[in-house]
């Protein structure tokens, strides 16, 4: 665990130059606008050990599946977003020394901050160089959430010993690559550059997808805060294109190098259009300016803290951590395009390619729904039908038929792109969680349209995919779904883990009701929708036999279920048992030594309990809580937030706020030592969801808004806004009272602790 960052209740801060931090530093301070985004790279060159990244939401590269023996149905590719052309570097070479912070003579003074409240990331240093001149260094820099292909940064550089000659190079760094690379092939190629006055626009192409980029910067100079005009050199080769300056700065003056820059893309914009598009949004942003830009971006934010911020009174550490779950999902997300989604690292690193997961519709949607309009959260629903026909394919690859769909374990646009068997095969709960959350979109919002719109289709394909993965046991006289991975990873290839087999019955119940009801209440979207997918009685028949029939681990001694067959075959010795320095298992243990033991990845049964906990009763919950979280390793981000929320559910308070510290600060203190690698975006949902469906009981009860606030000893108070069905309803919870206040939207009546209240404003 690493413990450097100071706690603050507004911005991560770093104190002091410790190159054994620069990795975890450039994930943890990265910066985006839900378009693009980057790691805080620092903007100078720097020869140690880093990873350049700078990422567009959707932009891939389908990289070639790299696999030690080949099996029908695998995956061609894998897609990874790709790392592209960095738009903010500047050289500075001063009385020809390079300006780089790994070859220095001592760095004096390092700090950083990433200011969550306006969204901007700084850095200030003061550095001696080998030539003995020392100098004081300041740059601020955002990616705008008002113009979305927009980035700005301004650096103000003062020599503190002696007047100085600098060479500075605004630049373009073209040679960027992705560290994830399965092949280590180029991902992108150089098409053109152009550079005309203070202008730089370089062209690339993405190979394979066939993505093009124009990369664009544009630089303005002032002197002791006054502009002025300066002609330059293009420079240009293998790595960077520039233009290069040279500035005499006298001693205790500052230069302000300001640069305006960011992308445009084929996914956007025509082709033709992207050169275009670039240079008229950097004259916007030169007419407009830093400052004013920056005012603009700030006021956003602004905006976006007035519906998702949560306040905590009296712990500093939470308060901090949990509004940096809520700034990064704001800036990986924002709703604006169906053909988007969230990230697992988001903007901050390659781990995981960078694309769609199952995490979306099982953490992030209620974040999503609870803080923005519910266009945001449909967006998300509408990416997946927009790829059922992908889904469908996908599901034929394997042999299954008829419209039954099997939805990707990651995706880029539809198509399966994961090539690990065990999980790209065997991994199909994630089926259920779509599922799931249309249930729980249309709950939340009472947008009862969606379902005819799109919603029932993609539950039938879904269904039609169970009844077909379920088989016919003559020795149970039941139906098992065999040869799976649950949401533990740490156990694969089981015979019915409990959780897939309960997901999937729990699919063909809802969807036969859905069916049902439309029937009565909307025949003409029924007759529509059934001759459209070709579902008929006989069909939906079987899926009830199959839910009726459906075997489910049962231990009669323990009174338990079991996660899945054989579970009880192994050595079950508890998770605290496991010496500290074999922890986390996955890095120290083999994977035959993982897969038989005991020891649970993430919630897996638990996540059901999570899911349908409508379905059980507390004190069944109880006793299956007590017995699996024994084992569990919490070795998956997404872990912790769900017994968070369980042990709230069962008064563990104690247990519930180390469960919350352990998800919220997941990446600030790199519980699971791999934050160089990129944030844990969508488990920082997770995080929302902990103190939202956790400590304050949010639920939707036959229709109604519900709270059942509970409060951690070491908090006095704690607030937040829910947007709900077009209302703004503020939410306060301290250990004497709950109030709850109706700012926006038509008058409520919501469940406090089962006490129905009225709201007005």
């Amino acid at each position: 665990m690493i413990n450097y960052i100071k706690e603050d209740e507004w911005s991560i801060i770093e104190e002091g130059f410790d190159q054994s931090h620069i990795l975890a530093s450039e994930s943890i301070f990265s910066i985006g606008n839900g378009k693009f985004g980057q790691r805080a790279n620092f903007e100078e060159d720097y020869s140690g050990e880093h990873l350049y990244g700078n990422y567009i939401s959707g932009i891939y590269y389908p990289d070639r599946t790299k696999v030690g023996w080949w099996k029908k149905g695998y995956p061609e590719y894998f897609a990874k977003t790709v790392n592209c052309p960095a738009w903010g570097g500047i050289r500075f070479e001063v009385n020809g020394e390079l300006l780089d912070l790994n070859r220095c003579k001592k760095v004096n003074h390092f700090s950083r901050e990433l200011n969550m409240k306006e969204g901007w990331y700084r850095r200030d240093f003061t550095v001696e160089l080998q030539n003995g001149i020392q100098l004081q260094v300041s740059s601020i820099r955002f990616i705008s959430m008002a113009m979305e292909q927009l980035g700005a940064l301004k650096y103000t550089l003062t020599p503190l010993n002696q007047a100085v000659t600098l060479q500075v190079i605004p630049n373009i760094k073209h040679d960027t690559k992705n560290k994830d690379s399965n092949w280590n092939e180029p991902f992108t190629e150089d098409l053109d550059t152009s550079i005309e006055k203070n202008h730089i626009l370089h062209h690339s192409r993405v190979l394979k997808s066939d993505f093009q980029i124009c990369t664009f910067n544009s630089t303005q100079f002032q002197m002791n805060g006054n502009g002025f005009e300066l002609e330059g050199e293009p420079l240009t080769n293998d790595s960077i294109a520039g233009i290069s300056y040279k500035i005499e700065v006298e001693q205790n003056s500052s230069l302000s190098v300001i640069t305006f820059g960011g992308y445009t893309n084929s996914v956007d914009f025509p082709e033709q259009n992207l050169k275009n598009i670039a240079l008229h949004t950097l004259i916007k942003a030169e007419s407009y300016g830093f400052d004013a830009l920056l005012k603009q971006h700030v006021s956003e934010w602004e905006t976006i803290w007035k519906n998702s911020d949560i306040k905590i009174h009296g712990d500093v550490s939470a308060q901090q951590a949990i509004r940096f779950n809520i700034f990064h999902l704001n800036q990986t997300y924002t709703g604006k395009h169906a053909n988007l989604n969230v990230g697992p690292k988001g903007f901050t690193g390659e781990k995981y390619g960078g694309v769609t997961y199952w995490d979306t519709e099982a953490y992030c949607l209620p974040f999503y729904l609870g803080t923005k309009s519910k266009s945001v959260a449909k967006n998300l629903l509408r990416y997946r039908y927009n790829q059922l026909d992908k889904a469908i394919e996908n599901a034929s690859k394997l042999g299954f038929k008829s419209g039954a769909a099997l939805y990707p374990m990651v995706t880029a646009n539809g198509e399966e792109c994961h090539n690990e068997w065990e999980i790209t095969f065997e991994e199909i709960h994630r089926n259920s969680a779509i599922a799931f959350a249309i249930k729980k979109y249309i709950e939340y919002t009472n947008d009862e349209g969606h379902m005819a719109e799109m919603g029932l289709e993609v539950l039938i394909g879904i269904c039609r995919f169970w009844a077909q993965r379920a088989s016919f046991s003559t020795h149970l006289n039941l139906y098992v779904i065999l040869g799976v991975t649950g949401p533990n990873e740490y156990e694969n290839n089981v015979d019915n883990n409990w959780y897939t087999n309960y997901s999937a019955r729990w699919c063909l119940r809802y969807t036969r009701e859905v069916i049902e009801k439309m029937s009565k209440e909307d025949s003409e979207n029924h007759e529509r929708i059934c001759q459209k997918t070709g579902i008929s009685k006989t069909e939906i028949n079987q899926w009830e036999t199959i839910e009726n029939q459906m075997y489910l681990p049962y231990s009669s001694d323990l009174s338990l279920y079991i996660q899945h067959d054989g579970f009880l075959n192994k050595e079950l010795i508890p998770a605290s048992q496991i010496p500290v320095d074999q922890r986390p298992i996955n890095q120290n243990w083999s994977w035959d030594r993982i897969l038989r033991s005991p020891y649970i990845k993430q919630a897996d049964l638990l996540q059901g309990f999570y899911f349908f906990e409508d379905d059980f009763t507390t004190e069944e919950l109880k006793r299956h809580f007590d017995f699996y979280e024994n084992f569990t390793v919490h070795e998956s981000s997404l872990s912790p937030c769900i017994h968070c929320i369980e042990s709230v559910r069962l008064d563990y308070l104690d247990q519930a706020y180390t469960y919350f510290l352990q998800t919220a600060r997941l990446d600030l203190n790199d519980y699971n030592k791999e934050v160089h690698e990129g944030l844990h975006v969508t488990s920082m949902a997770g995080t929302w969801m902990s103190l939202i469906e956790g400590f304050a009981g949010v639920r939707i009860i036959d229709g109604k808004l519900s709270l059942a606030p509970k409060i951690p000893d070491k908090w006095t108070s704690y607030s937040f806004h829910l947007n709900f069905r077009e209302r703004l309803i503020y939410v306060d919870v301290s250990h004497e009272k709950t109030k709850l206040v109706l700012l926006e939207g038509k008058e409520v009546s919501v469940l406090l602790d089962n006490t129905t209240h009225f709201l007005s404003t």
